[in-house]
Formats: C-alpha cells, structure tokens, sequence
C-alpha cells in the first residue's frame, strides 16, 4: 500500500505548503485579493483552496511569483 501512504503524504505537503503560504501572506499585510491580483488570477478562488490544502494547490510557477511578491525564498513554503 506504498501508493496509500504517498498520497497522504504529498496532501500533507499541499496543506503544509499552504499553510505557510497563508501565515507569511498574513505577515506582510497581504489579503488574498490582493495576492491573487499580483500572480494574476481575478479572483481569490486558487489562494484560498490553497491555503486551505482543499481541492486546489499551487502549482510550481505560481509558488515562484508568490514568493518574489512576499519576498521570502520559495522553500520557506516547505519548512
């Protein structure tokens, strides 16, 4: 049951992921809209799943644009 066990573990990543997505965005005084507006979504739909670790998770290009706006490295979303 290997495939079990990696499933849960890569949604544990998605969820840790953002998580910590959500509590730098919230440092630097961000709101969702106004992230969503930056890496270029109209809406907050894919912020807010995200952080949520729900049906949605970044993708690698989106990290990247997230972490130059919050200005933090991009593994600081893996720690």
């Amino acid at each position: 049951m290997k495939n079990t066990n990696i499933k849960l573990e890569v949604l544990e990543l998605h969820q840790k992921i953002g998580s910590n997505v959500k509590k730098i965005r919230l440092a630097k005084g961000l709101t969702q809209l106004e992230l969503s507006m930056q890496i270029g979504q109209k809406s907050t739909t894919i912020i807010s799943q995200a952080e949520l670790g729900s049906k949605k998770h970044f993708n690698i290009e989106q990290l990247y644009k997230i972490s130059q706006i919050l200005e933090c490295d991009i593994t600081d979303f893996f720690n």
